[in-house]
């Protein structure tokens, strides 16, 4: 008898456990069908990317510019995304609107109706360019292109549009030397001229930068206007080259804003890490581009830079920049 008992005992106990069970299941309700979660709007929020960031038409909120080709149906679409290397190579291009055609109509920001940035994608070969436009809508820009993986960035305002900027890759064909990786560099060298940072950068919030500009170990106090201020800012983050929203304090002329040494910008950064930034002064008739690499405050994988050893970050360029 001890075998039967023992066996309906053992089913008495497992009745209940199975009751307990079912009772907490419909407490806490049905669990969905992985397959019915795929029939909500694409907008919800699942880490999936809608209809229109998949076509590139319409970015997340908060997406920095320079990371799409395409955006609220406009496109920057470059004739060829190959190259020879070669001084001044042409660079043709559109921006095709919503209807499918060339854009001929462009509101005016910095004094221009299109602003090209180039550099390739170790950071080296920063050029700042204002392409002319032809009459069916096609840019044409002139650029100094070395071997290797380039990034265009195309900022403008369609004529009744919101300002747009617009990134494009360009592989330039030959021997392809990268440069080595720059140090953390608030000093930067060129022609002569010596241009200092001062600031941090601090995701989510405007951030003060102060450059200041020294010829021959004295201050330069008669910069001349360039794009409407005394300087003119880009900012990059590295991985993914973002291009990223900087305005000057003040303009020539507005009665407080002096013509150096120092030129203030403000700089909103979106996220921890590391920055290129390249500011464009303009001095005895002559545009110069100085280039700096800086981290965010308290995140940084990069060095200091050794003053003896200067990398790519702590010099500058000098153009002619007579078309611009």
């Amino acid at each position: 008898m001890r075998t039967p008992v023992r066996l309906a005992g053992f089913l008495a106990v497992l009745g209940a456990a199975f009751g307990i069970a079912l009772g907490v299941g419909n407490s806490i309700g049905p669990v969905s069908d992985p397959a019915s979660a795929h029939d909500e709007p694409h907008g919800a929020s699942h880490g999936t990317p809608s209809d229109g960031e998949q076509s590139g038409t319409a970015a997340p909120v908060g997406t920095p510019g320079g990371l799409m080709v395409s955006q609220d149906g406009y496109t920057f679409a470059l004739a060829e995304s190959t190259s020879a290397p070669h001084q001044s190579a042409p660079v043709s291009f559109t921006i095709t609107g919503p209807d499918g055609r060339p854009v001929t109509a462009y509101e005016r920001e910095h004094e221009k109706r299109l602003h090209l940035i180039a550099v390739r994608r170790d950071f080296t070969g920063f050029q700042h360019v204002h392409p002319e436009l032809g009459t069916d809508g096609t840019w044409l820009a002139r650029i100094d292109l070395t071997p290797g993986d380039w990034r265009l960035f195309a900022d403008f305002t369609p004529g009744g549009a919101d300002p747009l900027t617009l990134g494009a890759d360009l592989s330039v064909a030959g021997d392809y030397q990268p440069a080595a990786p720059a140090g953390q560099s608030r000093t930067a060298e060129v022609d002569g001229y010596t241009v200092t940072l001062d600031g941090v950068l601090v995701p989510g919030s405007d951030a003060k930068l102060t450059l200041s500009v020294h010829k021959d170990g004295r201050p330069v106090t008669d910069l001349q206007p360039y794009l409407g201020a005394y300087g003119h800012l880009v900012a990059l983050r590295e991985g993914d080259l973002a291009y990223l929203h900087v305005h000057p304090d003040g303009s020539p002329g507005d009665g407080r804003t002096k013509p150096g040494p120092d030129v203030v910008f403000y700089a909103a950064v979106p996220s921890s890490g590391d920055y290129r930034l390249f500011l464009d002064f303009q001095h005895d008739g002559v545009v110069r581009t100085a280039s700096f690499a800086l981290p965010t405050a308290g995140t940084s994988r990069l060095e200091p830079t050794d003053p003896a050893h200067p990398t790519d970050g702590d010099t500058g360029t000098a153009e002619d920049h007579s078309g611009h």
